[in-house]
């Protein structure tokens, strides 16, 4: 078969401040029609300007040398105008963030359409029904009614869908879609990986695929390509290289995925020290929830919505619970309660011993200071203005332990070591730090205080593989020197497995299933937590395979 694509000898180079940066060096990739080709690599290895040099796309300060031929002809020679009559006909991008591809000013509809008034094809009343029609085929309920629906009205993974279908809607020989279910919970990034494969197989486009999760690659790829550090490192059929990788970093990859059943061993370890330690087992529970409700007004004479229904469960002095679900599910939710940022309407909820139904702020605002808080993207937590020091220093200021950066700085000093960041990192600012660390700088904020309880909420989902691997085990380890409870919020299983002592499992503001990880993944008994185990890819393609069909008959059933 004639290759879609072909890039040969490819380099791209970024001008900076400080000198020209080479981001991709000598890659030299191809593409057949019907294939899907996994780029793999984490941040800063050059998967996404490889990926964008395809399109195009690359900004005024990169210069593109080599050939990337798309159908015959040179994209890195292409003019300006030719670039554009190419996009969307010959090659389409699904972009890893639907809610800043999608304008939200206008109809999903509208913005489908655009393609088609772009290249001028078809008319007004005809793009309309196409849109429909792409809407249907990607899988949007009511497709007549929601192509008059803005981006806001849709979930997550419907907004990623509605950003594949405007990829689609042209019929491009080539999908590039880069990091397409990073932000999803892994129900629903199993059915956009799903429609991917309907594109491959149903649409016959040809795919690149662009991501750091190798349970993904094992789902969907047809051959695999490793890079890092700008260069290809390692090409090979899928099964391939997940059976006999050759590479040390492609090794190092496959090795920092997080798999079911880690957790078990830890789990039994923790039960051993505290015998030994002769513990004692009635202990004071530092949360308690009881019937806990908690509910949001609704708006313009609608009902109030429920968003926790009824939950009850502990956390020990230096327990760590993993509270998991997908989006709604009412987790975060739960979490904020906790940390006294949402109010609860019913039941009860104890927090180290302070009843949080009806609570004061000035008589919580001291229990506050034993709680630590890690969020889920460190960026936008922190102050862009402040340097590191002053962010880590902030709680210690605001609760009184120091009159300011300068006289907290020792403190800082220490947090930044514990959490294995150079002191020389403090008087950084946050952009100069990659997200693995601006996510090390946000645990040491959490410990300033050194806190009886941490409310870790999605702290890793943004994270490269091998950068996740390495904040969970330093979680891990301070949370066993520490001593501190915790309740770890994730919608990743193998995650939470490999961090917790007892799993929780939310579906709709419900507690579903709740026990020892060994008993919850091991014996799911709720159907949900059984399709939320079938959801996870894991880094395996035979085993893959078998667990896909497993969640469709689930989903079957359902």
């Amino acid at each position: 078969m004639s290759n879609v694509v072909e890039i040969k000898n490819l380099e791209v180079t970024f001008a900076t401040d400080g000198g020209d940066v080479k981001a991709v060096d000598d890659v030299s990739l191809s593409l057949v029609a019907g294939e899907v080709l996994a780029i793999v690599g984490e941040s800063g290895s050059g998967k996404s300007v490889t990926a964008k040099s395809v399109l195009g796309l690359l900004p005024e300060t990169a210069v593109a040398r080599g050939a990337i031929l798309l159908n015959g002809e040179n994209v890195v020679e292409m003019s300006g105008k030719r670039l554009r009559e190419m996009r969307g006909v010959d090659v389409a991008m699904v972009f890893q963030e639907p809610s800043l591809a999608l304008n939200p000013v206008f109809t999903v509809g509208w913005q489908i359409a655009e393609g088609f008034r772009a290249h001028g094809k078809v008319s007004k009343k005809q793009a309309r029904i196409k849109a429909i029609d792409i809407l249907r085929k990607v899988g949007i309920p009511e497709p007549e009614r929601r192509v008059d629906y803005y981006p806001h009205q849709f979930s997550g993974g419907q907004k990623q869908r509605v950003v594949i279908a405007m990829a689609l809607v042209l019929e491009p020989e080539l999908i590039v879609a880069d990091e397409p279910t990073t932000a999803l919970d892994v129900t629903v990034q199993a059915e956009i990986l799903d429609l991917l494969r309907r594109c491959r197989d149903e649409f016959g486009a040809a795919i690149i695929l662009i991501t750091h999760n190798m349970g993904i690659v094992a789902d969907l790829a047809d051959r695999v390509a490793v890079m890092y550090e700008g260069k290809l490192v390692e090409e090979a059929p899928a099964q391939q290289l997940f059976d006999s990788a050759h590479h040390p970093y492609t090794k190092k990859l496959l090795a920092a995925v997080p798999r079911i059943g880690t957790g078990a061993a830890r789990a039994a370890a923790r039960v051993v020290d505290r015998q030994e330690a002769g513990g004692d087992t009635h202990v004071e529970p530092v949360v308690v929830a009881k019937d806990l409700e908690i509910s949001f007004p609704g708006r313009f004479g609608t009902p109030p919505f429920r968003a926790v229904d009824r939950v009850s469960f502990s956390i020990s002095p230096g327990e760590v619970l993993g509270l998991v679900g997908e989006s709604g599910s009412g987790k975060t939710t739960i979490g904020r309660a906790i940390g006294g940022l949402n109010k609860i309407s019913g039941g009860s909820l104890q927090v180290l011993g302070h009843e949080m139904l009806g609570f004061k702020e000035r008589k919580f605002r001291p229990v506050r200071g034993e709680i630590g808080f890690v969020f889920q993207d460190p960026a936008s937590s922190f102050n862009p203005l402040l340097t590191i020091a002053e962010c880590v220093a902030e709680p210690l200021i605001v609760h009184g332990q120091a009159q300011d950066p300068k006289d907290a700085r020792k403190r800082v000093d220490e947090l930044l070591e514990a959490v294995q960041l150079p002191r020389a990192f403090a008087d950084r600012y946050p952009h100069e730090l990659s997200g693995g660390q601006r996510q090390r700088a946000s645990l040491a904020r959490s410990l300033a205080l050194r806190p009886r309880l941490l409310i870790a909420d999605e702290p890793t989902s943004a994270l490269d593989v091998s950068v996740q691997a390495k904040v969970l085990e330093l979680f891990a380890d301070l949370q066993r020197d520490l001593g501190f409870a915790a309740l770890f919020i994730s919608h990743d299983l193998a995650v939470v497995d490999m961090l917790s002592d007892r799993i929780a499992v939310l579906y709709k503001g419900k507690l579903v299933e709740e026990g020892v990880g060994s008993d919850v993944l091991g014996h799911p008994q709720h159907p949900y937590t059984q399709r939320l185990l079938a959801s996870l890819p894991v880094p395996d393609p035979r085993e893959q395979a078998e667990r896909r069909e497993a969640l469709r008959s689930l989903t079957a059933v359902d």
